[in-house]
């Protein structure tokens, strides 16, 4: 066999990311727990000024309720322990509850902790707080970053925090319920400038509409897919798995590619577009490249969906 996962992943290197991002998550990540906390907060006062609305409701908060409600019955220093405790990633119960969250029930539970901040229900920032010069450096980071980044980044900060997932033993991973794939009379297809391969097409298509079933069955048993700055996932289980959990109801919007034949009839595809999802603001997309390479029988052995550094790479297809 001429490629491994490893080795697909290395298509198109021409590619260039938005490094920006792991580079300010990374920078996030060595901040104290409280200038964790206040950076999240303040993060959120700034939402729909500087840095993106992260749209209400994207979550089904029924799975985050019941934890919201426990900590407002909190006392305030009660309240501002468990943050930390998040932050810490400590082992506590409330810890271990949201480890087993999908990542869109955790962007939705801070956001509403957000609000119940500001409405006073829970302990917010003490009035005149000071972001330490370090805090103040990496929200300003933040901020000079393109919309689709900004939201990347505090989805990535918020989504590790809790207790470590591989610690739990055993557990059940809680996500929202899987839509069902909308009405073939609902669908609409997309038109990619420069690529016409059927694979990639119905990779497009059936993601826009949910249809995660007969997305899948584009995969290889081997294949894998890359999420942006994430390592691959590999086998269908898995990536089934994260279509179901995170790629509910996304807008892709390919719109221009190339198809090249490779090494023992293989093929690699690069397209580059737009998506929307459901955690950005309305009409906020992000600029994305998808890396197909495709076996002998035009199935998917491996994809990397990357995040773009910037919107002239949507133009960019060197190798």
């Amino acid at each position: 066999m001429p490629f491994t996962i490893d080795s697909a992943r290395n298509i198109f290197p021409g590619t260039l990311a938005a490094d920006a991002v792991p580079a300010t998550i990374a920078r996030f990540n060595q901040l104290s727990a409280e200038d964790q906390l206040a950076l999240i907060w303040f993060a959120y006062l700034e939402m729909g000024k500087t840095i993106t609305i992260a749209a209400p409701g994207a979550a089904s908060m029924v799975f985050a309720e019941n934890t919201l409600k426990e900590i407002q019955q909190m006392t305030p220093l009660q309240q501002t322990q468990v943050m930390c405790d998040l932050t810490n990633r400590a082992d506590t119960p409330i810890c271990r509850t949201y480890a087993t969250w999908s990542p869109n029930i955790k962007l939705g539970f801070w956001y509403r902790l957000g609000e119940l901040m500001e409405q006073g229900l829970v302990a917010p920032i003490p009035k005149g707080y000071q972001l330490s010069a370090n805090a103040n450096a990496v929200l300003e980071a933040i901020k000079s970053l393109e919309s689709g980044q900004q939201i990347t980044v505090l989805r990535n900060c918020v989504v590790d925090m809790g207790f470590e997932p591989s610690k739990l033993g055993n557990y059940t991973r809680v996500a929202e319920p899987v839509e069902p794939p909308k009405e073939m009379s609902q669908r609409t297809q997309v038109y990619i400038d420069g690529v016409s391969n059927p694979t990639v097409l119905d990779y497009m298509n059936n993601l826009n509409a949910n249809d995660f079933e007969a997305l899948i069955e584009l995969f290889t048993p081997d294949g894998g897919l890359q999420p942006p700055f994430q390592r691959p996932i590999v086998g269908k289980e898995a990536i089934l798995r994260f279509f179901k959990e995170e790629c509910q109801n996304l807008k892709l919007i390919p719109e221009k590619g190339v198809s090249e034949p490779t090494d023992d009839g293989y093929t690699q595809i690069k397209v580059t577009g737009k998506v929307q999802t459901p955690w950005f603001g309305a009409n906020v997309g992000m600029n994305i490249a998808w890396r197909f390479l495709l076996n002998p029988d035009n199935k998917i052995f491996f994809v990397a969906i990357d995040l773009l550094a910037s919107p002239k790479e949507l133009l960019n297809f060197a190798r």
